[in-house]
């Protein structure tokens, strides 16, 4: 048969001359030559093409082979290739297709003008129209029992990829509490994914008929080298070859000289000509949806046939008034169809180090969103090198190793620093907004204050001036032992690890074992009340109401270096293990070295007492009741710079990578940047504290203050907002006071009690942990 295509073809070329081409119906068509119709037609032969096949598809559904002498103009054969209408030898290739200019039997033109202009008696016509009725309702039947099958086995995959996907989704449910904004774009990604697979399986279930326009087998090297020679044009613009192509992970692009059709029988060229085929070389072609739910209108092809004829700017015209005509869901459509193919995967297509090197200047949030893409993506996103860059830029120094992990697919490794992050930002939401649930309450010390607080893993040290120290588990809230010892007043304590360090006013430091109450050694030399003290590895400097400062070998308890040179009491203490700073009553802050016992530097410019210091081994901070705050330059003793703005005493400071906040007897606290000397931010406005702040503390993310107005309030490092009250007494304005505060960052530890009796004095231990399961 093919052969008589191919001799009937070129029989009916030479016999018909430029007349024959009035037989499609177009008058147009018949004063162009064949060459000028394909260089007028070759600008959007590709789109043609689409359109011929789509309408075919939805009007032809698979029939069964039928008699070989006589082959329906629409029905495929059962191995999928194209069959063409039978005819004499003189007309059975009949016209050449002038939208792409391949010489092939265009069975699809084949009217019953044609057929009679052949001379088919009109009788055989007739019969040959039965036939096809009936191929057609019997295709019918058997492509629907087909369908029900496909559906069934569809459902039991989509079930199979829901289940991996849910699995998937489990690391990234923490990120999506970040925010409203994510939690709505997470979400919104989720659905869009499992529509498009919806849509994809809906694809899969209809007949893949795509290519019944496909030339016979013997036309298809003359015709594919046509077609690649004279669409050039519109080949730079839509054609960007196999290269370019999105490939499921572990696949690489075919090399061959061709790739197959949706059909799988018949090849297309190496290079996509037409909008079909370039959706097939991208893998798309059968993920196309096909309406097969109504039969094709009467007089389509006549349409499509007239469009076809038609010039390139009467084509482009003709689309401008359709698509002016159409109701937004069937632009939708057209949307659909074509923006897919526009569309580049380009992370999948870079080699792996280039990826996961754009992927770095992700945020980690969008690193999420990012990983529910697609599982190649998803493979990247969970890179742990990648993952513990983004920890050391939020300051997190441990990976997360999980005991029991789901295996999402054999091959896939989840992270540990991609774990331990989100554990981090699941404990922050949790201090921003999460349930404030209720405290567990430690009471001791009778209705004595408390004077000092420290707070190291799970162990919380508690000084008072009844003369104990008490050592209390973070966990159970329980009073592990009591340190008795001291004949006066405990008001300076340091730990570190298992050791405690307490300060008395019976003048005398204590060394204490925490795990077993022990006290190793009891430090004699001030002569009176250890005000202050500060511990770095195995040494720890004390300052004293007796104006002095020592410096103590906490492992052997002797007294190493007398720091001698202030005229009052010291008041606050800071040492590196080079430098110790002093402040005190005598409005001076002095730098010694602890070495040889000199003072290096003295640094005057208060006008009354210094009560707080900050040392970070190359600027000293230092806080005094005269309102000011001088930063100093630890090396040459010059002031950098001047804070002003507190209005009161400068009670508390903590200094952390050039940021300084400060808490005032005026109710207020300032965040500064020591560098410029600039205020950034003051913790004020209508939920500001109602009294003086006692304490604070902060980190990267917020600044938590304690007062004497009986709350504790959280708020936002970088804006300055407040957050929320997280400790509120019930006794606060009328003698409820918080006294001191101590935070890791899972628990926040709060001293409590009142000057009147109004409150219990006890300590409070709040829980911002999560369950990392």
């Amino acid at each position: 048969m093919n052969q008589d295509l191919l001799s009937g073809g070129s029989s009916s070329r030479r016999g018909r001359g430029p007349g024959g081409a009035v037989v499609r119906g177009n008058a147009s068509s018949t004063a162009r030559a064949p060459q000028q119709a394909a260089e007028e037609g070759d600008e959007d032969e590709h789109m043609n093409r689409v359109v011929e096949e789509e309408e075919q598809l939805r009007q032809r559904p698979e029939a069964s082979q039928i008699d070989g002498e006589r082959e329906q103009p629409w029905a495929p054969s059962e191995s999928g290739a194209p069959n063409g209408p039978r005819g004499d030898e003189e007309d059975e290739e009949a016209l050449p297709n002038e939208v792409n200019g391949v010489e092939k039997g265009a069975r699809w033109m084949w009217g019953p003008e044609h057929k009679r202009l052949r001379g088919q008696p009109l009788a055989e016509e007739e019969e040959e129209e039965e036939e096809e009725e009936e191929n057609n309702n019997s295709s019918s039947h058997q492509e629907e029992e087909e369908e029900a099958e496909e559906r069934t086995e569809g459902g039991e995959e989509q079930g199979r990829e829901e289940e991996e996907r849910e699995e998937e989704d489990e690391d990234e449910e923490g990120m999506d509490q970040d925010s409203d904004d994510f939690e709505h774009s997470a979400e919104s990604g989720r659905e869009e994914e499992e529509e498009e697979e919806g849509e994809g399986e809906d694809g899969l279930r209809s007949p893949s008929l795509r290519n019944s326009m496909s030339a016979p087998n013997n036309n298809l090297d003359s015709g594919c080298t046509h077609q690649s020679s004279s669409n050039k044009k519109m080949k730079r613009k839509l054609d960007h070859g196999p290269e370019v192509r999105s490939f499921p992970s572990g696949k690489k692009p075919c090399k061959g000289p061709e790739y197959p059709s949706p059909t799988g029988i018949v090849p297309c060229p190496a290079t996509p000509t037409t909008f079909g085929h370039i959706r097939t070389a991208n893998g798309q072609g059968q993920q196309r949806r096909r309406i097969t739910s109504i039969q094709p209108p009467t007089g389509l092809q006549e349409w499509l046939r007239t469009f076809q004829s038609w010039t390139g700017p009467e084509k482009l015209l003709a689309l401008d008034e359709l698509i002016d005509s159409c109701e937004p869901t069937q632009v939708k459509h057209m949307m659909q169809v074509i923006e897919p193919q526009f569309q580049r995967d380009f992370i999948s297509l870079l080699p792996k180090e280039l990826a996961l090197y754009v992927l770095s200047f992700l945020e980690p949030k969008d690193l999420l969103q990012a990983a529910q893409t697609c599982r190649y993506w998803r493979i990247l996103a969970e890179d742990n090198l990648l993952w513990r860059e983004k920890c050391r830029e939020e300051g997190i120094d441990e990976p997360l190793l999980l005991k029991k992990r789901k295996i999402v697919k054999p091959g896939f490794t989840h992270s540990p620093w991609k774990s331990a992050y989100i554990r981090q930002h699941r404990i922050d939401t949790n201090w921003r907004r999460g349930d404030l649930k209720s405290p567990k309450v430690l009471k001791g010390h009778d209705d004595h204050v408390i004077t000092c607080l420290q707070f190291c893993g799970n162990r919380i040290v508690s000084g008072s001036d009844d003369n104990t120290l008490k050592v209390w588990s973070a966990i159970t809230g329980k009073c592990l032992r009591t340190l008795v010892g001291h004949t006066g007043g405990v008001w300076s304590s340091q730990m570190r690890d298992n050791i405690i360090i307490s300060g008395s006013t019976d003048r005398t430091l204590k060394v204490w074992n925490a795990e077993t109450g022990e006290c190793i050694h009891t430090l004699y030399g001030h002569t009176s009340t250890v005000r202050c003290m500060h511990l770095h590895e195995k040494r720890v400097v004390s300052g004293s109401r007796d104006a002095t400062l020592r410096v103590w070998d906490i492992e052997s308890g002797q007294c190493l270096h007398v720091l001698m040179g202030h005229v009052a009491a010291v008041r606050c203490v800071q040492y590196d293990g080079r430098r110790v700073v002093s402040g005190a009553y005598d409005f001076m802050v002095k730098v010694w070295d602890p070495e040889t016992e000199t003072c290096l530097h003295t640094l005057q410019g208060h006008t009354n007492r210094v009560y707080s210091l900050q040392f970070d081994g190359i600027h000293v901070v230092s806080g005094s009741l005269d309102t000011s705050i001088r930063v100093w330059d630890v090396e040459t003793g010059n002031c950098i710079h001047t804070l002003t703005g507190h209005q009161s005493l400068t009670s508390g400071m903590e200094l952390k990578d050039n940021i300084l906040v400060s808490g005032n007897a005026d109710s207020t606290v300032k965040i500064w940047d020591i560098k410029t000397g600039q205020c950034l931010q003051t913790l004020q406005g209508p939920h500001k504290h109602q009294s003086a702040v006692t304490c604070l503390q902060f980190n990267k993310n917020f600044v938590i203050t304690s007062s004497d107005d009986g709350t504790v309030k959280l708020w936002d490092l970088k804006t300055g907002e407040f957050i929320r009250n997280l400790v509120t007494l019930e006794s606060g304005g009328s003698g409820g006071v918080v006294w001191r505060i101590r935070a890791s960052n899972t628990k926040l530890v709060c001293a409590v009690g009142s000057r009147n009796g109004t409150e219990e004095t006890k300590l409070l231990v709040l829980d911002f942990d999560v369950d990392m399961k």
